[in-house]
């Protein structure tokens, strides 16, 4: 019974503990009184609490704050610098590294573009961005705090990457390979569910409880925020929605089906379009930008085929909009840099074809975030990971 008790109250303490911490993250600064007041704790328990934060160096003192009447009160402030996190894209042709602070602020970044490389080439860039990163991070009392990937594919519950059939992977333990090389704690996710993340936590969807995050680039996935939670599914495959058949005798799509939703609506659409029209750019790793370009000068081939895409767009859009009812649509990735010539005809389109009342309250925006959603999301990952481990052991995925 001893043991029971001495273990209930240590569990408690953490509790606590996590509570107070939380409440200074959220509301940095804010004096000790105030804390015990929001958290409905006594103002010994808050301030030992503080103390154990303050030796380890996740907050600090700053001040004083203004006064209610009596002497003014020390200010207590989360310390942002306590560590770094590693948030990685890896797209299908480019890996986006960025360097943050634990609350999400970029502080390097890194990014290259390739073609057609295999893992262990990609592997090889990847280590490489990932020691320039480690290397750019300022002395902290914790360093670099965890590395977060973002990969297009399916990844299972283990964080092992099933298939990225874009990338032409099957059964990769990256994690596992990262770890080895780094000696970090590192988390792999699927890049919609990353995007969705970041997006909740750093961009345009802070507000809302229920939202589909669409990120659409030589691919498309979709991330899938419900009740506030992130939704991974049963298995964690949820959001494998690029690959929904909106044309049942479609051309064969790389994951050995035929008609899948990305063939028609993203970066892969927009290349076999400009082949067709006998487009070609000096950078095959853009073509996009170079559409962008053109549609800005105005050529019809160019703003057709993004009007065609927007289209495309919206028809797996009112699949998922009259599926879940979100309050709110995001679109992210590369073709979001689209925006000005894809908005109107997707909005017309989801407004003609969508069921009204799968309408009612919806909002369709364009991420402004743009290309570093999943990045974002990956640092943020890791870091909420490390604060979570830090006070009870569990790692615990949680929104906010």
């Amino acid at each position: 019974m001893k043991t029971n008790r001495t273990w209930n109250q240590y569990v408690v303490k953490q509790e606590n503990k996590s509570l107070v911490f939380n409440t200074i993250r959220q509301d940095t600064p804010i004096s000790r009184a105030e804390i015990a007041q929001q958290v409905g704790l006594n103002k010994g328990t808050v301030s030992s609490l503080v103390s154990e934060l303050i030796n380890e160096e996740l907050i600090g003192e700053v001040g004083p704050g203004e006064s209610s009447g009596g002497r003014r009160p020390v200010m207590l402030f989360f310390n942002k610098k306590a560590g770094y996190s590693i948030g990685i894209d890896l797209g299908v042709n480019y890996i986006l590294g960025v360097l943050t602070d634990l609350q999400g602020n970029i502080l390097k970044q890194k990014q290259i573009m390739f073609d057609n490389l295999t893992y262990e080439e990609i592997l090889a860039h990847l280590n490489e961005i990932i020691q320039k990163l480690i290397t750019s991070a300022a002395q902290s009392p914790y360093g670099v705090i965890g590395i977060g990937v973002a990969v297009p594919g399916i990844v299972n519950k283990e964080e092992k990457i099933l298939l990225a059939p874009n990338l032409n992977w099957r059964n990769i333990s990256l994690k596992e390979e990262l770890q080895n090389q780094f000696n970090i704690p590192v988390i792999i996710e699927n890049e919609a569910n990353a995007g969705a993340y970041g997006e909740v936590q750093f961009g345009i969807g802070k507000e809302n409880k229920e939202i589909v995050y669409v990120s659409v680039g030589v691919g498309i996935g979709v991330g899938l925020v419900l009740n506030n939670q992130l939704y991974k599914g049963n298995n964690g495959f949820s959001g494998e929605m690029g690959h929904m058949t909106i044309d049942a005798h479609g051309a064969k799509c790389s994951c050995g089906s035929e008609g899948c939703w990305e063939l028609y609506a993203s970066e892969k659409a927009l290349i076999q379009l400009a082949k067709k029209n006998n487009i070609h750019t000096s950078d095959p790793y853009d073509l996009l930008s170079h559409m962008i370009q053109l549609a800005k000068n105005n050529d019809p081939v160019a703003l057709e085929a993004f009007n065609e895409i927007s289209k495309y767009l919206a028809i797996g859009i009112n699949n998922i909009v009259n599926s879940f009812n979100p309050e709110q649509v995001i679109i992210g990735n590369r073709m979001s840099a689209a925006k000005q010539w894809l908005e109107k005809p997707l909005l017309d389109s989801i407004n003609n074809k969508s069921l009204w009342f799968s309408q009612k309250d919806l909002k369709v925006d364009f991420s402004n975030l743009h290309t570093h959603s999943n990045a974002l999301g990956m640092a943020a990952f890791s870091a909420e990971k490390f604060l979570e481990v830090n006070f009870s052991g569990n790692e615990v995925m949680i929104i906010k």
